[in-house]
């Protein structure tokens, strides 16, 4: 009775394994986004806040912002009864996006935007440095960004928002003030570069409050 109990669940576990795997190759071969990996719950090894100036320039970065605009453009479906829709401007995701010319933020708390339908870009490009206090890069370590944008946030990793319908998928919108914990890569190693995007939203959406944008913290968290 007891081995046939663990003989389903091996079975029903081996069908998830399997499962899981055919997921993830039909999302590859669709050139859809990557799956989503979920980060530790274990405490971290070493934290860094990226919040401020001193704490980005560990990893040899600076944030940069930009108010987000929502302009008209051609519809892209159902153009038979519709002539126009709306998009975000800038659509500043992409790796290669130029945010040269956008304001040098020294504190992610200074809050933004004029309030109601408010949304706004904010970018940095982290090196992972030569040493950090309690890890040795010669083992396997993880890397996970924890931002918590009041209200909303969308987070994208060098160019790419790792979400699946239906799961958990951190890169997405959480909740009203909650953390976004996207890992940045399971083995990372110093001199790996990491473009972050975090598209900051004041919400909730629909009834638009006056309020504010800004992170209430921001840290890259490491795991060994």
């Amino acid at each position: 009775m007891r081995r046939s109990g663990l003989r389903r669940i091996a079975a029903a576990a081996a069908i998830a394994a399997v499962s899981l795997s055919l997921s993830s190759l039909a999302v590859a071969q669709s050139g859809g986004p990557p799956l989503p990996v979920m980060p530790p719950s274990l405490p971290p090894a070493h934290v860094v806040n990226v919040k401020t100036a001193e704490g980005v320039a560990v990893f040899g970065a600076e944030w940069r912002a930009i108010d987000v605009k929502i302009v008209e453009v051609p519809a892209a479906v159902n153009k038979d009864r519709n002539k126009s829709t709306y998009q975000i401007e800038p659509p500043a995701m992409g790796v290669d996006f130029d945010d040269s010319k956008w304001e040098v933020v020294k504190d992610l708390g200074t809050r933004r935007s004029g309030g109601h339908v408010a949304f706004a870009w904010y970018r940095a490009l982290l090196t992972i440095p030569a040493k950090l206090p309690g890890l040795d890069f010669t083992k396997p370590a993880q890397a996970v960004l924890n931002v918590l944008v009041d209200d909303y946030a969308e987070v994208w990793i060098n160019g790419e928002m790792p979400r699946r319908s239906g799961y958990p998928s951190p890169a997405t919108i959480q909740g009203l003030n909650m953390p976004n914990r996207v890992v940045l890569g399971t083995q990372v190693k110093p001199g790996d570069k990491f473009q972050v995007a975090v598209f900051g939203i004041n919400g909730p959406i629909s009834v638009a409050p006056p309020n504010s944008i800004s992170f209430r913290h921001a840290m890259v968290e490491f795991y060994q």
